[in-house]
This record gives structure tokens, C-alpha cells and sequence, in this order.
């Protein structure tokens, strides 16, 4: 059905707040392009009106924490087909861009947009904006089309949401409007359809409507990184010994580890080493403190109490606002990290867990259980 939001104040006499006059896409861009985390925490602005080779200029360009590019285009006064096809064409080019393409178009918007700031690399500007240590080895493996306006019709949310799930086309909206209150604007947000994230949802966005992801896309099976090994403290001979996934460091590495539950089949990948375990949910996830494990005597204990190859987990319960977290897992099987398994075409990505929609994730599976050895979840030979 066409967005209509609604915002009333409740202190004292119930009273709506209205819409403002103006014209919200005029300002809306600069808003996106100063801070792009209120559509999406997890995208970075490399381009603005980035001129296409058929003529077309490209709202804003993003890339997610993946390394997938992300086409912004304001609706402003299109008609729901303008727009549609609009971005779809400046999807057919993203699509082809690879690292030699877009470094280009980031160091132009650099340029631009901070011309007084020293040079900065894609890589650094990526890395610091998420915390990461180096960028995904492949970019723009799997583009997406995102629409914004201050109001959309039946006719665009029929479009998007036929695209999207009869033809798997990668394609959203996003709904922002000003309200105000007295000399007060208040900027709203609500998606058309729940954003796809590699992990869970970017913050605490509003869903119009929960999004039916195409058939198959998502086989059940969870991808776990065990990264950052050394700025961690974390061990993974700590954690097949005492059978634990965990992450830490910001609210961003702990949420994702919420999405697991006992039974659940879990993947680990230790980024640039390549996959080293698999293993099934046992405990939900806790705090370090309150994860027990077998002590002296067999009772159970707090793993702060028995002696770890990474003790400096343990220092996070005094040193970061978020300290480890972790999640029980019982392996089914494992190797060490110089053993690691690691192949072209495998998928990987920074999110601590997560529930790949991408294709290659299929092939992952297919591949690590032969690697493995497993076979409905049992140690054994593959036929």
C-alpha cells in the first residue's frame, strides 16, 4: 500500500506534528551524502552525481561493508516508470564496475567534496569508516538499487516489489519525510521493504512491509567470522577447546550474534585465512562472564576463571562499552588456523554472523562439506 507516516506529540495533549512545507528532496541529498548512516549504517558515499558513459548521473554512489556498490536515486517529480527504469539503467553500468573502476570515482568525490582534507585511499577511507583492517578481496559482486522519496504510490511499490521477487532484482525504497514542531524539523524513515543486510537490519529502521526474498536464497546455514584474532585477544584453539563463537569491540561485531539459537548450523571463517570450523548452536549468546564452562572438578565455572590462549578477552569486561560475547557451539568438526580452507569463490564477509542471500554462499556450503566431511550434519565421506 502507498507510505503514509504519522508523528504525534504526547507530552500533556495528544497533538500531530504536522508535515512540513517544504520540498524535502531539494535538501535531501546533501542530508544523505553528510550522513548516509540514517538510511543505512552500513553503506559509505563514494560518488556523487557520477556521470554515467550513457549520459545518466548517478544521485549518490555507496558501498556497503561488503564491497557492493549501492545506486541512491531521489524520486523527486518522476513518474513511478521514470524512475524505475532510471535506476535500473544505472544499474546495468554499476554492475560492471570492478576495484580499477570505482577507486576512480571515490578519489574524484574526494576531491570534490573535501578539497582541503589530505589524499585518502578507498581502502584507508573504508577501512576506518568500519573498523576493518583491510577491504573484501572482491568488490561489487552484488549490486543494489535503492529509491528515495518523501512519498511513494501503489504504482512504485508494485514495480519494486515485482522486481524483487518474481526477478530477484535488488531493489528498495525508502520513504523520508520532515515533520514539524514549532521551530523544530524532524526527519522519519521507512523502508518499503526490510533492507537487506548481510547480517540483520541496519539499526532500528521501520518496515513497511517485511520483504519475501526469492526462493532459495537463503539455505538456512549460518557464516560466522572469528576475525581480528589479534587486536581481539580471541583464540581459536580457546575456542574450539571449550566450544564458543563469540565477537566483540562495538555494538555492530555483538548484535549479529543474536540471530543464532541453539541447533543452528554454523560456518567459521577466520577473514584472509579461510574456513576452519563447523559446528551447531548450543547456548544462546551471553556476556563472557556468564558463559560456563567445565572447571576444576568438573562443576561448571565462568570462562574468566580457567585459563584461555587469548586471555585478553577476558580485559574487555573492563576495557570496551561492549565487551565479548559469546555463543556456545558444539564442532562437529575443525581444523587449526594453519589449515585453514581457503578457495577462490568461497564467500566472506566482516559481519560476525550472518545469513548469506548470495549464490555463492550455496556453492560455499557445497564446498566446505566435501572439505569437511559432512554430511547431514555428521562427520563422513561424501558420496
Amino acid at each position: 500500500m502507498p507510505v503514509e507516516l504519522g508523528v504525534w506529540r504526547i507530552d500533556g495533549q495528544l497533538s500531530r506534528v504536522q508535515a512540513g512545507p517544504l520540498d524535502l528532496e531539494s535538501r535531501l541529498e546533501d542530508i544523505l551524502d553528510s550522513e548516509i548512516a540514517i538510511a543505512n549504517p552500513d553503506w559509505m558515499i563514494i560518488g556523487r552525481q557520477v556521470i554515467t558513459p550513457h549520459g545518466g548521473r548517478v544521485d549518490l554512489l555507496a558501498i556497503d561493508r561488503d564491497g557492493n556498490l549501492v545506486i541512491v536515486e531521489l524520486k523527486r517529480n518522476h513518474m513511478p516508470r521514470d524512475i524505475v527504469t532510471q535506476v535500473l539503467d544505472y544499474g546495468s553500468w554499476v554492475g560492471t564496475l570492478r576495484a580499477e573502476d570505482i577507486a576512480p570515482i571515490f578519489n574524484a568525490y574526494r576531491k570534490t567534496r573535501f578539497p582541503n582534507e589530505p589524499t585518502l585511499s578507498i581502502d584507508a577511507a573504508f577501512c576506518r569508516r568500519f573498523g576493518l583492517k583491510s577491504m573484501p578481496e572482491e568488490l561489487n559482486e552484488r549490486h543494489e538499487l535503492v529509491i528515495v522519496g518523501s512519498e511513494f504510490d501503489a504504482d512504485t511499490e508494485r514495480i519494486v516489489t515485482y522486481l524483487s521477487d518474481t526477478h530477484g532484482v535488488n531493489i528498495n525504497a525508502v520513504f523520508f519525510r520532515v515533520f514539524k514542531d514549532g521551530d523544530r524539523e524532524y526527519l522519519t524513515r521507512a523502508w518499503l521493504r526490510e533492507p537487506e543486510s548481510s547480517g540483520s537490519s541496519p539499526g532500528a529502521s521501520t518496515s513497511l512491509r517485511s520483504a519475501s526474498s526469492p526462493k532459495g536464497d537463503w539455505n538456512g546455514e549460518y557464516y560466522v567470522s572469528f576475525g581480528d584474532l589479534d587486536d581481539s585477544g580471541r583464540s581459536w584453539e580457546d575456542a574450539v577447546k571449550y566450544g564458543f563463537i563469540s565477537g566483540g569491540g562495538g555494538e555492530f561485531y555483538v548484535r549479529t550474534l543474536s540471530l543464532l539459537s541453539p541447533g543452528d548450523r554454523v560456518w567459521v571463517n577466520v577473514p584472509g585465512e579461510g574456513y576452519v570450523g563447523v559446528g551447531e548452536v548450543t547456548k544462546p549468546v551471553v556476556r563472557i562472564d556468564q558463559f560456563l564452562v567445565p572447571g576444576p572438578g568438573g562443576r561448571d565455572v565462568p570462562i574468566t576463571e580457567v585459563p584461555l590462549k587469548g586471555p585478553r578477552i577476558v580485559e574487555s569486561l573492563k576495557t570496551a562499552e561492549v565487551p565479548e560475547h559469546l555463543v556456545g557451539v558444539r564442532w562437529l568438526a575443525s581444523v587449526p588456523r594453519n589449515k585453514a580452507i581457503k578457495e577462490k569463490g568461497l564467500f566472506g564477509n566482516q559481519n560476525t554472523v550472518a545469513r548469506p542471500r548470495d549464490p555463492k554462499w550455496a556453492y560455499t556450503i557445497e564446498r566446505l562439506r566435501e572439505r569437511f566431511g559432512i554430511v547431514d550434519g555428521r562427520l563422513g565421506q561424501q558420496d
